[in-house]
């Protein structure tokens, strides 16, 4: 048999029911529900063949860059003021717009504060860009944009020679990752190849000495530096170095942490180790 009788949530009290029946009789509508942190909305995709770069610092060195072809800037007058542009004598042509332009464009979880340049990717000469640097980083399969990014400022810090990661499981060229570079992006190659371990084998024949970091690693970090060329292997946020990275690489090594916790993120961890491996070089 079924029970006709009237059901309540539990959030549907006496006194709800009381203010119910007063707006019925009033012929009034509803309260709408409290809403709560709405959902981050995304902004409207870049024209082909370019990227949107914002943030002060990154349009800055974008646009002093020589090697990047700047399309349109977008930005508010305090950020021209800011940035020291003259929009009459700029690079590129200048936009002056509201800052609720930039954030229906970007989306509105970027932190422009004020700026949008429109240019098109960085180009890629693979592993002939590393050149005669000395020390350079290798990620396997990292997949965060922030994280890269800050890996990317990192190793303009300690002077890094590039980054090199796969074309897949890895960023690709955006605002994201170039906002958490912080203009990173623009001093030192970001390289991405088909097959990492075809490029380890490339960077050793060129007298590298790839070091993989892995918590699990018998040598300590520092004792497994050798020679005049150093790459520093750094593995994906969840499962660290493949298996065929770890097989492909000189060393395994690990960080020497004496605290509780034993592990670090990605990109603490890829600082910790260019100043190892820095200071080593001398």
């Amino acid at each position: 048999m079924s029970d006709d009788r009237p059901t309540h949530t539990p959030k549907d009290s006496h006194y709800a029911r009381l203010r119910r029946a007063h707006r019925d009789a009033k012929g009034e509508s509803p309260r709408p529900e409290r809403a709560g942190k709405s959902a981050p909305r995304p902004g409207r995709p870049a024209p082909p063949d370019r990227v949107r770069l914002y943030g002060l610092h990154t349009v800055e060195a974008a646009l002093a860059n020589p090697k990047r072809r700047c399309h349109q800037l977008y930005a508010t007058r305090n950020a021209l003021t800011r940035l020291e542009i003259d929009a009459e004598k700029a690079s590129c042509p200048v936009e002056l717009v509201e800052p609720r332009f930039l954030d229906q464009e970007l989306g509105s979880d970027a932190v422009h504060q004020g700026v949008m340049l429109e240019a098109s990717p960085l180009a890629s000469n693979g592993l002939a860009a590393v050149g005669d640097a000395r020390l350079v980083l290798v990620l396997d399969q990292v997949t965060d944009p922030q994280n890269v990014g800050a890996i990317l400022r990192s190793a303009v810090a300690f002077g890094a020679g590039a980054v090199v990661t796969t074309s897949r499981h890895s960023p690709q060229e955006s605002g994201v990752l170039a906002k958490s570079a912080s203009g990173a992006l623009e001093f030192v190659p970001y390289v991405q190849i088909a097959n990492l371990a075809e490029a380890l084998g490339s960077l050793e024949a060129s007298g590298f000495t790839t070091i993989g970091l892995d918590s699990a690693g018998e040598a300590i970090l520092e004792e497994a530096f050798r020679g005049e060329r150093i790459a520093l292997v750094l593995g994906s946020e969840g499962k660290g170095l493949r298996q065929k990275t770890r097989e492909t690489v000189h060393a395994l090594a690990r960080l020497e942490v004496p605290g509780a916790i034993r592990s670090l993120n990605v990109s603490n961890a890829a600082a910790v180790a260019l100043y190892a491996a820095r200071r080593f070089m001398g």
